[in-house]
């Protein structure tokens, strides 16, 4: 049974929102993991506590974020690293791409996604 994690509703507006100004980083892995296409289900802006990551997969507890420019601004990776570090806490793993790499290295990208999700699969002895 998945462990249901608890959100602010509030951001479900603003998840819709972002669902319809992705980056183009964002499209194209998009294009690449929805519908099972790696074997396990992902959703796009998910709502997560007091967050919205940018893709989830709910029986793997695995976000994927892809940081865009705005990642980029003087204390936004202080706040990045924040945000993770408490959705980790609630039993959240994370998996961060640059979008330039997700538009220029996809191959790449979806084999680390991959990979990813094979360890979080495999049971822990």
């Amino acid at each position: 049974m998945r462990k249901i994690i608890p959100y602010n509703p509030d951001l479900v507006a603003f998840a819709k929102k972002l669902r319809k100004n992705m980056t183009l980083g964002e499209i194209a892995l998009w294009r690449e993991i929805n519908n099972k296409k790696l074997g396990v289900r992902f959703s796009r802006q998910i709502p997560i506590d007091q967050y919205i990551v940018d893709f989830y997969c709910k029986d793997l507890q695995l976000a994927i974020e892809v940081d865009g420019s705005i990642h980029f601004k003087e204390g936004q990776q202080e706040k990045d690293a924040y945000r993770q570090k408490r959705l980790e806490s609630l039993g959240v793993h994370f998996i961060r791409f640059n979008d330039l790499d997700v538009r220029d290295n996809l191959n790449w990208v979806l084999s680390e996604i991959k990979e990813k999700i094979k360890d979080l699969k495999e049971p822990t002895t």
